[in-house]
């Protein structure tokens, strides 16, 4: 018989229940908030308002969750930045270190903000495990200053001992008018294994995308209470190959009115 590989088996183990620990943690003390942000980006969208998501970073990845793909819907409009989310050069021209400079750039959320339409009736969905980056911070306060209702999706327990990069020293949960934790543990890996310092096994994006889902679907099921059924991306699977393709142009078709307005 061969013999177990119990360093495997602990850092499955590990990552396991840290994922489970994160999962429980949203699901025990972040629903009530969840909630009231669905609610409202349910009454945002009704009325042909957008629900603006940005995220530097890795925290990108919690925008590409939302729209468009299977499973999703119009409504929400994503705002991602090359300059500060494209990682795949990593060195060299576009590198990592260059948007991690450019992501603290005072003035460039001003910027992103005059290059969109953006109306007092819509909301902003803001992720950053942090909650200490200057240009998130700062396109917070621009959304504020328009009047738009904004959310942050951060790990409070890395803000809290996280130092900010704002001119004034504010951090997101000085901004936003809901914060929601995805709970990520400081530092944001979770999983320690014997014979290596560091820590391996990000979280933030597990915690990330599980609170972008619950908003989706509570906002998809409110809508369709409302007699407002979301024209959601499909896959075939469901429905055929030529609805599919139908749903999926019908879907676009409505974000490009939506983005159009006047």
């Amino acid at each position: 018989m061969k013999k177990e590989n119990n360093s495997i088996k602990g850092s499955f183990e590990q990552y396991q229940q840290a994922v489970h620990k994160v999962i429980q943690a949203i699901s025990e003390e972040e629903l009530a908030k969840i909630e009231a942000v669905a609610q409202r980006f349910a009454d945002c969208i009704s009325s042909d308002g957008l629900v603006h998501m940005y995220g530097s970073g890795h925290s990108r990845m919690g925008v590409e969750e939302m729209y468009p793909r299977y499973g999703s819907y119009p409504g929400y409009h994503p705002m991602v930045e090359l300059s500060t989310s494209f990682y795949n050069s990593i060195i060299g021209s576009n590198g990592i270190k260059q948007s991690m400079f450019i992501e603290n750039i005072h003035g460039l959320a001003e910027q992103i903000v005059a290059s969109n339409e953006i109306q007092a009736k819509d909301c902003f969905l803001l992720f950053t495990t942090s909650g200490t980056g200057n240009v998130v911070v700062e396109l917070a306060e621009e959304a504020k200053n328009i009047g738009c209702f904004v959310v942050g999706v951060i790990s409070m327990q890395n803000s809290e001992v996280g130092t900010s990069k704002h001119p004034k020293g504010y951090k997101l949960t000085d901004v936003a008018d809901v914060i929601l934790n995805n709970n990520a543990p400081v530092g944001d890996a979770g999983v320690f294994i014997d014979g290596l310092k560091s820590p391996v096994g990000p979280l933030s994006t597990i915690g990330n995308s599980y609170i972008v889902n619950l908003i989706k679907v509570r906002v998809a099921e409110l809508l369709t209470q409302r007699n407002q059924p979301p024209k959601v991306i499909t896959h075939a699977h469901f429905v055929g190959k030529e609805k599919s393709a139908a749903y999926f142009d019908a879907s676009i078709q409505d974000y490009r009115r939506r983005l159009n307005r006047k």
